[in-house]
C-alpha cells in the first residue's frame, strides 16, 4: 500500500453526489474560497492537478477547487494526529455545511479522518501501529463496523528476516483508510474501483503555492517527519572481514 492523503471537503450535502456532477471549477471563485481559508497567507498560482493526484500535495502548494455546494482541498497541513485540533477557523467555515477530513501515511500505516455536521464534530478516528489509538470520538459510521467486530483482521506479512508478530492493531489502517474515503468522498486510491465511484482523474484542481507569515507551516512538517523517522529500523553495522565479506556487528 503506497497512498497517502491530506484532504479537506466542505459540501452542502453528500460529497459523493455531488462530485459526481461537478464540472470545470471557476478559477476566481477558488482563489475567493483559498483567500478565506488561509487568511493572511500569500498565495500565488501554481499548475494543477486531477483529484486522484491532488489528495498529497508537494510540501507548501495546496490543489483546490470551488463549485456551488462543494469545495475541495488538498493540503499536506491537514494531516494532523488529532483531527479535533483542526484549527477553528476551518471549522467555522463549514457551519450551515459537512466537513471532511481524510488523512493517511503509507509509510507508518497512519490514518486519520473526521466528520463535521454543521461545524460540529461528530465522529473522528485516528490511529497507527506505532501510537496505537489516537483519538476515537463518537460513534463508529457504518463503513467502520466490520473492522471494529473483527470482520476484516490485519494480514501483514513480515520481511523475510522478521519473526512474524500479531499485528499491533485489530485491523490495518489502510485498508478502512481506503474505505473511509470511498464512503465519505467517493473513491479511492488503491484497490479495485467499483463502478459508482467518483471518476477522481477526471476532476481538475487548480494550484496554489501558499506561504503564511512565517513562511512554511511547520506544524504538519515536523508530524510527518516523526511518524518517518518512527518508521525506520534500527541501523545496522557492518565490518569488513580479511576475506572480504562484510559481518554484522551486535556490540552497539
Amino acid at each position: 500500500m503506497g497512498a497517502r492523503t491530506g484532504l479537506l471537503v466542505y459540501a452542502d450535502g453528500d460529497v459523493p453526489a455531488l462530485l459526481r456532477q461537478v464540472g470545470a471549477a471557476d478559477p476566481a471563485r477558488t482563489l475567493t474560497m483559498m483567500r478565506r481559508l488561509y487568511p493572511g497567507a500569500g498565495i500565488e498560482r501554481r499548475q494543477g492537478t486531477s483529484l486522484w493526484d491532488g489528495v498529497y500535495p508537494p510540501e507548501g502548494k495546496v490543489y483546490a477547487a470551488s463549485w456551488p455546494g462543494v469545495e475541495v482541498i488538498g493540503d499536506r497541513r491537514v494531516m494532523i494526529d488529532a483531527p479535533s485540533q483542526l484549527p477553528e477557523h476551518l471549522v467555522a467555515a463549514s457551519v450551515g455545511r459537512r466537513l471532511v477530513l481524510h488523512a493517511m501515511h503509507s509509510v507508518v500505516d497512519w490514518l486519520a479522518f473526521a466528520v463535521w455536521e454543521d461545524g460540529r464534530l461528530v465522529r473522528s478516528l485516528s490511529l497507527s501501529p506505532d501510537d496505537g489509538i489516537i483519538e476515537n470520538i463518537g460513534e463508529p459510521l457504518p463503513f467502520e463496523r466490520p473492522y471494529w467486530a473483527g470482520d476484516r483482521p490485519a494480514d501483514v506479512i513480515p520481511w523475510p528476516d522478521e519473526e512474524e508478530e500479531p499485528y499491533a492493531l485489530p485491523f490495518h489502517p489502510l485498508e478502512l483508510g481506503e474505505d473511509a474515503l470511498r464512503a465519505l468522498c467517493g473513491f479511492i486510491q488503491e484497490g479495485r474501483p467499483e463502478p459508482d465511484d467518483v471518476d477522481a482523474d477526471s476532476i481538475q484542481l487548480h494550484g496554489f503555492q501558499v506561504l503564511d507569515e512565517h513562511g512554511a507551516d511547520s506544524a504538519a512538517e515536523e508530524a510527518e517527519l516523526r511518524r518517518a523517522v518512527e518508521a525506520m529500523p534500527p541501523p545496522r553495522v557492518y565490518t569488513l572481514t580479511p576475506d572480504g565479506s562484510l559481518i554484522e556487528r551486535d556490540d552497539l
